[in-house]
């Protein structure tokens, strides 16, 4: 099957998008730098290697003419961040009524440094290990790769401190005897010493 490529993605509307980067550059500034960033990662990352899907909030903007019309989109749906990932993680990239059952990565669209490259290493991981993860310098991470996505553990994001130093370990901790990689440590884009440093 040909691997997914999730990108999660927020309809760039002030006030509903990297509110804290809001706070410091101001709201319209930051709407704006997410929406530009969004659409260079999406046209930067199309790679006949891989299919992209988009997994969009609020799931009323599924239909937004903000992104390219022929990328497939799903809703994000209900639920926190890991109750999300997980719900995409398993049915992106499946037909209607199916569980997606190839190698998926999903990404955040807030990294300004991810090319193909980095996700072709991410893929390549997933040919002898469970489960990949791109790090991020302040414990997070901006990548979460599954071989088996149908196979994925109850346990997965489970009592995960996201937004935190321990997002990364807590997550890991969510699955007991999977053959883990580590790929590139890239950083995301919250605040604005982050935008500076990116």
């Amino acid at each position: 099957m040909t691997p997914v490529l999730i990108i999660m993605v927020k309809e760039p509307r002030p006030g509903r998008v990297k509110t804290r980067l809001g706070r410091d550059i101001g709201s319209i500034a930051a709407t704006w730098w997410f929406r530009h960033q969004s659409a260079r990662l999406i046209r930067r990352l199309r790679d006949p290697r891989w299919r992209i899907v988009l997994a969009v909030a609020p799931d009323m903007a599924v239909a937004s003419r903000v992104w390219p019309a022929d990328i497939l989109r799903h809703p994000q749906g209900q639920g926190d961040l890991g109750q999300r990932m997980k719900s995409m993680l398993r049915r992106a990239g499946a037909m209607p009524g199916q569980i997606n059952q190839g190698p998926t990565c999903l990404i955040g669209a807030d990294i300004p440094g991810i090319n193909r490259a980095h996700i072709a290493r991410a893929f390549a991981a997933l040919g002898n290990h469970d489960a990949v993860f791109g790090p991020a310098p302040d414990g997070g991470y901006w990548l979460v790769g599954v071989k088996h996505p149908k196979r994925l553990p109850r346990s997965l994001f489970k009592d995960v401190r996201w937004s935190s130093e321990h997002a990364l370990a807590d997550t890991l901790r969510g699955l007991p005897g999977y053959r883990i990689a580590l790929t590139d440590q890239l950083r995301d884009v919250d605040t604005g010493a982050d935008l500076k440093q990116s």
